[in-house]
Formats: C-alpha cells, structure tokens, sequence
C-alpha cells in the first residue's frame, strides 16, 4: 500500500495530464475535420464541374446556415437547393447571381467563379485560433503542475 502511494502521482497532476490530453486528442479531431471540410468542397467543385450547367438565379433567403436561391434549369424546371448555394459570401435577399449546378444534381449548386479555394482561409484561421487556445491552456496546466 506504501509503495503504490510513493510510485502514484498526485490526484491533481494525474488529472492536469488528463486534461492536456483530452485537449490534445479534441485539438486533432477539429483538425481532421477541417482537413475534410475543403477536400469535400473540392469534391463538390469536382461533381459540378463534370456537369456544369449555368443560370441566373435570385437569392430568397440569407441566414448564418445557409442561402436560399431560385432558379430555372433549360428545361423550364425551378429549382430550390435544399441546403443552400455552395460561397454564398457576399449575397443579399433579392439580388441575381450567376450559379453553377450539376445537371445529374441540381441540388448541388454554387455561386459562379467560387470555387473550394475560398474555404481555406476561414478554415485555417479557424484551426490556427484551436491550437492557439489549446497551446496556451496546456502550457499552463504544465507551469501550474511544476508549481504543485
């Protein structure tokens, strides 16, 4: 019972280490997801433009989780993207844009010119300001458990 006592750290680094890692391990999980994001933004980009085809739409609605646009295919058929217009950056209620949309999927459409380029710098600001809070928080769990 001596021995397990003397060979144990303290209740208060083991669970300061438990929390660095949990940080750790939560940091590389919001890394693998941004990581993801703009490949299947890429892949997006890939599927419309392997059947891209054009119109003008007008924008409906504009929310923080996604912007409502119409418009008509060549075939007279109105289409309503269910999740939105893919880079609506920039878009106002009753404006008109030029979008692009797979023909096999009309569901799939983004605004004209955009493309998954344009997800990198949100993202990487977004990963940078992660492991910047992560980093400083870690630190200071280490510091404060040499102190103990």
């Amino acid at each position: 019972m001596v021995e397990d006592a003397v060979t144990k750290p303290p209740l208060g680094v083991r669970v300061r280490r438990a929390v660095s890692r949990t940080l750790l391990v939560v940091g590389g999980l919001v890394t693998l997801v941004c990581v993801l994001l703009p490949i299947a933004c890429w892949r997006d980009d890939m599927a419309i433009e392997r059947n891209v085809g054009q119109a003008v739409a007008q924008v409906d609605s504009v929310a923080f989780n996604r912007t409502v646009v119409r418009y008509a295919t060549p075939d007279g058929r109105v289409i309503i993207p269910s999740q939105g217009v893919l880079y609506p950056a920039g878009l106002k209620v009753g404006d008109n844009v030029r979008v692009e949309y797979d023909q096999t999927n009309p569901e799939l459409t983004r605004v004209a010119g955009r493309s998954a380029v344009l997800s990198l710098l949100p993202v990487g600001t977004f990963l940078l300001a992660v492991w910047i809070v992560i980093a400083a928080v870690v630190t200071v769990l280490r510091r404060f458990g040499t102190r103990v």
